[in-house]
């Protein structure tokens, strides 16, 4: 598709969604409207495009039926910066973790690096005429102003110039690759510096060299390399330096502002109360993600970010809360929820069989590295994908994920063989039979599929 990703019609994101995720139509349709309304809202006129808020989805549904890979799918089709972050991990202000202001400071840290990164590749062709003429210094120095002012001078300065014409041309003809030549190669930067702040111990990420600056700066060492590795050395170099870096900064705050997109994953655990556990107050943790998603401003190292306008896109299983356990304030700020369905046999065979990264093309790929061809009848497809919903209607339902733990158990012996010599490939064809034999004593046993599958 040629078309860049930000500007995705509704209808092409869930066309591209389709490829990799099974099902759950409405929730692919609810992220597509939402990631659409990003670029319509930067489209809008000027006066009414503040009032226009994201509006915010909670997805609600078991574990392995797919949440987490439609935010995955999602972050390579947005043109923006994208966070997952676990709920779970967060604390209250006052308790040793990370405070949910991180969240922030961390899709800013990715918005500068995502600005960079496409201001470097701008600047590469520059970079990279920068670096050829450093290499050509390298290996031919400039004559001296002494040996120039000498009464040789010109005669020297004009066979210089030849001779450089002539290594112009066989470097870019790709004739010295393997010329090992010495450049200085900055050495590592200086060390992070954790920082205490009032909410906690939070990873600031300060840099020694970025406080002192200059005096730090400059320092390197010499290092035998040879020429193909010493133009990607000077091209960076020389890219860092061509890259506007306050111009980055500015444009990534703008980006975090208008299009960043946050995936809070097992919101459930921070629902309700939990009796067996002392846990750090959950609905502590919720008050505090409250203004994060209603709309403040959160200090970074780059400079301040206004969250009114990120969209938060939240997930949880809720098996032992629900929604309605959040308190109302955080609710009203998720107005858009979506049910997954729980997957079947039906699913599985489909999730075994058609997205592009299916695991029977996963596991093809992994033996044919190996030389071994693996073919599955379509009895044994639909036998692994009964034997799947078998267990996970037996023992504890993790969905798709089930999948994972039958395909491996079922070729352990297969993964585990020598592969074979020479260039003939094996060939090992996966029937229901020989799905049934190594997969019927375990499924029956309940003890063991619940350890084993």
């Amino acid at each position: 598709m040629e078309k860049k990703n930000n500007h995705m019609t509704p209808k092409e994101i869930v066309s591209e969604l389709d490829k990799y995720i099974i099902g759950q139509q409405q929730a692919k349709k609810s992220v597509a409207i939402a990631l659409r309304n990003r670029w319509r809202r930067r489209m809008v006129p000027d006066d009414i495009r503040e009032e226009i808020m994201p509006n915010n989805i909670i997805m609600i549904g078991p574990t392995g039926v797919g949440k987490t890979e439609i935010a995955r799918r999602l972050a390579s089709l947005a043109d923006a910066p994208f966070i997952k972050v676990e709920a779970s991990k967060f604390t209250e202000v006052g308790y040793v973790g990370r405070d949910v202001e991180s969240i922030i400071r961390d899709l800013t840290d990715l918005a500068v690096n995502m600005v960079k990164e496409k201001s470097s590749k701008e600047v590469q062709e520059n970079a990279g005429k920068l670096a050829q003429e450093r290499i050509l210094d390298i290996l031919l120095p400039p004559v001296s102003k002494k040996t120039i002012d000498s009464n040789e001078g010109e005669y020297l300065e004009d066979r210089q110039a030849k001779t450089r014409k002539k290594l112009q041309k066989q470097l870019m003809d790709g004739h010295m690759e393997d010329r090992i030549v010495e450049v200085a190669v900055p050495v590592e930067r200086a060390p992070m510096v954790e920082i205490f702040t009032p909410q906690g111990m939070e990873e600031m990420g300060i840099n020694i060299q970025e406080i002192f600056g200059g005096a730090m700066s400059g320092r390197s060492k010499k290092r035998k390399v040879t020429v193909a590795e010493a133009r990607k050395i000077i091209q960076q170099e020389e890219s860092r330096k061509l890259i506007d870096m306050d111009k980055v900064t500015k444009e990534a705050l703008k980006t975090v502002e208008e299009s960043g997109i946050v995936f809070v994953d097992e919101i459930d655990k921070i629902a309700g109360a939990s009796s067996e556990t002392l846990d750090v107050s959950r609905e502590g943790v919720q008050r505090d993600i409250l203004p994060i998603v209603e709309g403040s401003n959160v200090m970074t190292k780059y400079g301040m970010v206004k969250t009114d306008h990120v969209l938060f896109i939240a997930a949880g299983a809720f098996h032992s809360s629900k929604p309605s356990d959040l308190i109302p304030e955080l609710q009203g700020r998720f107005p858009i929820r979506v049910e997954l369905d729980s997957l079947g046999e039906e699913e599985f065979y489909r999730i075994l069989t058609e997205p592009r990264n299916a695991l029977i093309k996963q596991y093809q790929a992994l033996l044919g590295a190996d030389n071994i061809i693996l073919t599955f009848t379509v009895g044994a497809l639909h036998e692994i994908a009964s034997s799947a919903d078998k267990v996970n209607k037996k023992t504890e339902n993790i969905g798709a994920r089930r999948l994972h733990t039958i395909m491996t158990t079922l070729l352990e012996n297969i993964l585990f063989e020598d592969p074979p010599e020479g260039k003939t490939g094996k060939k090992v064809r996966i029937t229901k039979d020989m799905v049934k034999s190594e997969l019927d004593d375990i499924i029956n046993d309940e003890d063991l599929s619940r350890f084993i599958l």
